[in-house]
């Protein structure tokens, strides 16, 4: 993936990428263990393409 061009992403994608359900995720989340969301406005959520990639491929070096 080309780190330059990050994009913010919804919480669905981050599921499909990572394979874990709402609640695990907002639980890592709150652990420290995934990278927080950002807020581009109002209740929103959205996470850095970039940091989630970056998460997985850490994840898979960790395993």
């Amino acid at each position: 993936m080309d780190n330059n061009h990050d994009r913010l992403i919804r919480l669905a994608e981050v599921i499909e990428i990572v394979g874990y359900c709402k609640a695990m995720i907002y639980r890592k989340v709150r652990a420290g263990t995934f990278p927080k969301p950002y807020k581009p406005g109002g209740a929103s959520s959205r996470w850095s393409l970039r940091e989630v990639t970056d998460w997985v491929a850490s994840v898979k070096d960790a395993a």
